[in-house]
């Protein structure tokens, strides 16, 4: 692996180059991702603690405020969403990966020099999910309007609206699979990290289609729950997340990003 990071930036390659995965791998993710968990358990369940009750907030307007169309075009956005709210836990994968102290405040001061390299990246984030939810929402209309509708256009609308979704997540969950750990461990600029993502993914169709099997499956069990669940997974995703990234993604040719 190259280890030079003290390039120009005009030499600086398009993308980051990717390894090939096995279908196996993000299991390993996981277990890696549990290790980190039980390494640093305040900073991750107080991360999770935040995401319930984030969660909560999100389906109480959802339900007062609008529609079933709505409600859940902002749950499904929100779900991927939560890679950009995972930037605190990549901070402290990082940390106990390089060996330092791990503190809520200083992943949070870490997290901070990412978000202000990822801005490009949020506002394309909220770009899509707004259209997801209008997306959602002009699904809703088609309904059918009668109280016992036919098997036959129910199913239509249904696979119509889980085509529309599908796309939309495909779409979310190639821009943000690696592009935010890199923002997070690297001083590479969004566009750079969003295309090492999309490019990653496709060069690991399987891999990455068995990853995102699990994030869904792992969000379902959340939502059995009433999103209790997300207290412990969604740190153990976010850790997971970032080893995902650390075995995928070759960024040793931009420089590190500092630790305070």
């Amino acid at each position: 692996m190259n280890q030079s990071t003290d390039k120009n930036p005009s030499e600086l390659p398009f993308l980051a180059p990717c390894r090939d995965l096995t279908p196996a791998a993000p299991w390993r993710w996981l277990r890696l991702g549990w290790a980190d968990l039980r390494a640093a358990p305040r900073q991750s369940l107080g991360f999770g603690l935040l995401m319930v009750l984030l969660s909560w907030l999100i389906s109480l307007a959802a339900w007062k405020f609008g529609n079933v169309g709505l409600y859940l075009g902002l749950v499904s956005g929100f779900v991927f969403v939560g890679p950009w709210l995972a930037l605190t836990l990549y901070a402290v994968s990082r940390r106990l990966e390089l060996d330092q102290p791990v503190s809520m405040l200083g992943a949070m001061r870490d997290a901070a020099k990412a978000v202000r390299s990822a801005l490009v990246f949020a506002v394309i984030l909220v770009i899509v999910l707004l259209v997801w939810a209008r997306a959602a929402n002009t699904m809703y209309i088609f309904f059918p309007d009668t109280s016992e509708p036919a098997l036959r256009d129910l199913a239509l609308f249904l696979s119509a609206g889980s085509a529309v979704g599908a796309l939309f997540s495909l779409v979310v969950f190639a821009v943000s699979a690696f592009s935010l750990p890199m923002l997070m461990d690297r001083e590479a600029d969004a566009v750079t990290a969003v295309i090492s993502s999309v490019h990653a993914v496709l060069r690991n169709k399987l891999t990455l289609l068995v990853w995102a099997v699990i994030i869904v499956a792992a969000i379902g069990l959340s939502a059995l729950t009433a999103w209790l669940a997300f207290l412990v997974i969604m740190p153990l995703l976010g850790h997971a997340t970032w080893h995902a990234y650390r075995e995928t993604i070759d960024s040793s040719d931009w420089p590190p990003l500092a630790l305070d």
